[in-house]
Formats: structure tokens, C-alpha cells, sequence
């Protein structure tokens, strides 16, 4: 894929927790411990490139409460969307009952989109998408790629298509800065990582 000049990382959030907060059990279920935690997954995209994809894997974190859905996911995006920061993607993987909903819900209060492995290979966009935007990201997860010559019939209206660049914008999407092609993130981690 030498189109997608993206430095691929895999985090272990339940691993982190363990190392981080000295605990025994993979529970995020206090403010500190979820700053702990996103701090350090910042210090691991500290040695990424100025691009990268990282793959958040919550699957052995057994309890994730409200104010760590926050610190660890929220915060996470926001740092990441700021004008100076890194080019960095993320998608969250093993997202299952016991997260999705508070990641859910922090995404919405926050106007955040993330996008999320919430089965095996079973990719959704959580939080705050206009209509718009899940439907373009819709299209573009069932495609899995969509060449920049493809993309004014598969997206013809004009709103359609500024729904598809939100999504670049908002980090859910990757367009390769070398071929314009429109990839979704749950082809380039299993393509990448």
C-alpha cells in the first residue's frame, strides 16, 4: 500500500493499565487511572511519524466507566484533531457491551466520532455523525477504498461529497495525500497492522 504513508501502532489498553496503575485487574473505572492510561498511549504515538493508525485494543479491559470513556477516548480524539498535533487515526477495538456505551455517550456530549471493532471484524462509527456523514462513511466502509475518480458518481450531490471530506477531517477516513484515494480505517488495520 504505497499510497498510505500511515506508521502503524498497536496499544493494549488492558496491558497499559496493568504497567501503569500497578493493578492486577484491567479496570478503568477512575479519572486518574484514564489519564494514566491516555497519557502513556500518548507517549507510545510520541515515537510514531509525523501519520500514523493506531489500533486501540480495549478487549481485555473488563470495566471501563464513564470518566475513562473520557480520558482515554475523548481526550484522546480531541488532542489528536488540534491544528498542531500529529496526523494521528485511531480505531478502537474490542469495543463490547460493557464499553460501547460510555464511549458512546462521551462521544456525543463531545460532537466526537471514533470509529469502532465492535465484533470480530464488525466495524461501526461511534458517537456524533450527521446523517450525512454516516452515509458516506457507510459507503466508504462497505467499499473499503474509493479511488478520487470514483468518487463524484458514488457521492454526486455536493454535500455528499463535503460529508466524505468531514470524514477525513473528523479522522474516521484516511485520503492518501499521494493517490487522493479515499480508504476506510478498518481496511487499512487489517491491511497495516
Amino acid at each position: 500500500m504505497t499510497d498510505v504513508p500511515l506508521d502503524p501502532i498497536a496499544i493494549d489498553v488492558g496491558s497499559l493499565v496493568k504497567k501503569t496503575v500497578t493493578s492486577l485487574y484491567s479496570h478503568l473505572v477512575t479519572r486518574p487511572t484514564g489519564r494514566a492510561v491516555r497519557m502513556a498511549i500518548e507517549t507510545q504515538l510520541l515515537g510514531a511519524g509525523s501519520r500514523s493508525l493506531s489500533l486501540i485494543d480495549l478487549s481485555e479491559v473488563t470495566i471501563l466507566d464513564f470518566s475513562c470513556a473520557d480520558e482515554v477516548v475523548a481526550k484522546l480524539l480531541q488532542r489528536y484533531l488540534e491544528v498542531d498535533a500529529q496526523e494521528a487515526f485511531f480505531v478502537f477495538c474490542g469495543v463490547h457491551e460493557p464499553h460501547r456505551d460510555q464511549i458512546q455517550v462521551v462521544l456525543e456530549r463531545q460532537g466526537l466520532v471514533a470509529v469502532a471493532e465492535t465484533d470480530t471484524a464488525v466495524f461501526e462509527l461511534l458517537g456524533a455523525p450527521d446523517d450525512l456523514e454516516q452515509r458516506a462513511w457507510l459507503r466508504l466502509e462497505e467499499r473499503g477504498l474509493i479511488g478520487k475518480d470514483d468518487v463524484e458518481s458514488l457521492f454526486p450531490e455536493d454535500e455528499q461529497r463535503a460529508a466524505l471530506n468531514r470524514l477525513v477531517d473528523r479522522r474516521v477516513a484516511f485520503r492518501s495525500p499521494i493517490s487522493g484515494r479515499y480508504h476506510a480505517l478498518s481496511r487499512l488495520v487489517r491491511h497495516l497492522l
